[in-house]
């Protein structure tokens, strides 16, 4: 029938359809008589000829291959080819539906395309887990190895002390018994002794009352006399008797003073021993308990970490083949040996964002604007499209340097630091002289920045511009090639470009007086390595750059490098001081770097404690507590350095303990 597409069989075998019926149109009311027959619905022959040819084609596709959905819509299309072909009237209207389907195909595909890299930086970021599992599983087994071997010898400590003090008292009570034999025999000498010189005395009374009786038998005295004599002698016997006994009681229990004093100098270091010995048994007990503590601390940090780990190995996935990137990245297989080589995996997928994130760039006609809000940037703020103006990294390179240049001459003139965000736009604004042409700059300049993250000069400029670093990071790092190049210029009397080994060392130290004998050595071995010579004479210019944007070689990178490196161990020092606090004042705090550093000025360290709370030093005594992480990060976006060496005992919490 002309005109008219059978439905077949969207309403079943027992359908019927009136004849010369246009689709879309009402019913004839005159054909509407339940006297005419309706006619049954049949399938057609075109359609069964189609679908035979549809199952031919299927029959005799080879599934095997890798694009098997593609080889199976291939039949699907030529079949609908043939019903447009069929169909003159409908023609038009099924092409271009099959055109459409066509296109949002091959859309998908390139969309499909263009998400293969996210599977990489997947498999990347499973690397990197497993990673810091492993690394964090050789700590752990590292720092439960070391806690035992601790506390095997504690232990075996503590057990030397008891056994010390049971020795020591079992002396104590071996010396008092001693004493008190030595005390009975010194008084029962003593008694002797009294005992002896009385009898001395008794022996020589009758010696000379004999002699005496003697000489008075030759002489033939008088019996009165004598018998007065003896009568008076009699009395003093007595009275010496007496006096003897008094004595005898009284001091009969009395020690030499020289024997008390050396065995009161005995006891007394005795009891000092013993007071010591307590003093380091209280030690060791409070030592003990504390370890207990980090034992039960540790113990929980490593089940959670146990947890961890088995939930990333249940959800970690295979190592990338990094070679692959080669085929996508432009340059080939060289230019990705060159930009890959001595990177980790962490800066591996940083160079595919910056690839990837390139080619959007360069791709995108227009930015969505950020609005107007207070949240968003100054330089940021525009509503609606604005205008990509796909610049090169070297133009947006030059534009920074003039920035930076402007900005510096105008803190120096007004005598006071402006913010850059501000800065910048009222930079374009003045250089184009249009908010348009200023914003779209800005808005370019911005991405580039963003997108760039391995360019050190540029992911810096992007992050003071977004506040997640403080600019004195960006001048701190100028200080260092500025104060490294000026002592060069005055080592070289002659003007000649070149100094000789010692004195490019001598500079060294004396520019970088915090650094180890290591460091300078690095520095020393990266310079002759980039200029390529091992002579007596060092040609320093060529170390430095021209124009400030950092591209000049390992030298300055291994000097920013170890600058960072400092600025972390300084860091980590801070955290090793605050270990034990959960929220830190202000006071705190300032103890903390007095103990970390402590030649450290007081306007310096008001300068740190400021860029630590975020306050001004007004508000230091009313400020509240802040976590430590949170302190740890506020100064990690400023530039901080000590002014003195580490010390070497600060090793960490235990080590602090004995």
């Amino acid at each position: 029938m002309n005109g008219h597409l059978s439905t077949w069989p969207a309403f079943g075998a027992g359908q019927t359809i009136l004849e010369k019926r246009k689709p879309c149109t009402a019913p004839d009311p005159r054909t509407l008589s339940n006297d005419r027959p309706a006619t049954s619905i049949s399938k057609p022959r075109f359609l069964e000829q189609l679908e035979s040819y549809l199952r031919r084609e299927q029959q005799s596709l080879d599934l095997t291959r890798g694009n098997v959905q593609e080889l199976k819509l291939q039949p699907y299309r030529e079949v609908f080819e043939y019903f447009i072909e069929d169909f003159k009237t409908y023609k038009p209207l099924l092409s271009s539906i099959k055109n459409e389907y066509e296109i949002t195909l091959a859309r998908q595909r390139e969309q499909i395309r263009s998400l293969e890299p996210l599977k990489s930086m997947l498999v990347t970021v499973s690397e990197q887990c497993d990673q810091k599992i492993h690394a964090m599983r050789e700590e752990e087994r590292l720092e439960i190895r070391t806690l035992r071997k601790e506390k095997v010898a504690l232990l075996r400590q503590i057990d030397k002390m008891k056994m010390d003090k049971t020795f020591l008292q079992t002396q104590v009570a071996k010396l008092q018994k001693e004493l008190a034999k030595q005390y009975y025999h010194y008084r029962n000498e003593s008694d002797a002794r009294k005992l002896l010189i009385s009898d001395m005395n008794e022996m020589k009374f009758q010696h000379e009352d004999a002699k005496r009786s003697r000489s008075q038998e030759r002489t033939s005295e008088d019996p009165a006399v004598l018998s007065l004599a003896l009568k008076m002698a009699r009395t003093d016997l007595a009275q010496t008797q007496v006096e003897l006994n008094t004595m005898k009681a009284n001091y009969g229990d009395v020690v030499p003073r020289r024997d008390y004093e050396s065995i009161e100098k005995k006891y007394s270091e005795l009891l000092s021993k013993a007071d010591v010995l307590q003093n380091d048994f209280d030690k060791l007990k409070k030592e003990h308990e504390v370890l207990l503590d980090l034992n039960k601390q540790l113990s929980q940090q490593r089940d959670a970490f146990c947890t961890n780990l088995a939930q990333l190995e249940r959800s970690s996935t295979p190592r990338p083949h990094w070679g692959k990137c080669a085929e996508v990245l432009p340059g080939g297989y060289d230019n990705w040996i060159t930009v890959s080589e001595g990177r980790n995996s962490d800066e591996l997928v940083d160079v595919l964002l910056s690839e990837l994130g390139s080619r959007i760039l360069k791709e995108s006609e227009f930015f969505e604007g950020k609005g107007k809000g207070e949240s968003v940037a100054v330089h940021l703020r525009q509503e609606g499209q604005v205008k990509n103006l796909n610049l090169s990294k070297q133009d947006v390179v030059n534009l920074i340097r003039e920035v930076w240049k402007e900005k510096v001459a105008s803190d120096k003139e007004k005598d006071k630091r402006s913010r850059l965000p501000e800065f910048f736009i009222a930079f374009l604004q003045k250089k184009f002289d249009n908010a348009a042409t200023a914003m779209e700059w800005s808005y370019t300049v911005h991405e580039t920045c963003r997108m760039h993250r391995l360019d050190e000069f540029l992911h810096l400029f992007y992050c003071i511009l977004m506040d997640e670093v403080d600019e004195d990071v960006y001048h701190g790092l100028v200080s260092l090639t500025s104060t490294l190049e000026k002592l060069l210029t005055q080592a070289d009397t002659e003007n000649k470009g070149t100094v000789t080994r010692e004195q490019f060392s001598h500079a060294l130290r004396s520019g970088f007086p915090l650094k180890s004998a290591d460091q300078i050595q690095e520095l020393i071995d990266t310079a002759e390595l980039q200029l390529k010579t091992s002579e007596d004479s060092v040609a320093y210019r060529a170390l430095f750059p021209e124009a400030e944007d950092w591209k000049s070689g390992h030298f300055m990178a291994i000097l920013r490098s170890q600058h960072q490196a400092e600025k972390k161990q300084y860091l980590k020092d801070l955290r090793t001081e605050l270990w034990t606090f959960t929220k830190v004042t202000v006071d705190e705090l300032k103890t903390a770097f007095l103990a970390v550093d402590p030649d450290i000025g007081s306007k310096t360290m008001d300068n740190y404690v400021s860029q630590a709370f975020r306050i001004p030093q007004e508000q230091f005594e009313t400020a509240e507590a802040l976590e430590l992480e949170t302190i740890l990060q506020q100064l990690q976006a400023g530039d901080i350095k000590r002014t003195e060496p580490p010390r070497q005992d600060m090793t960490g919490p235990l080590e602090s303990l004995s």
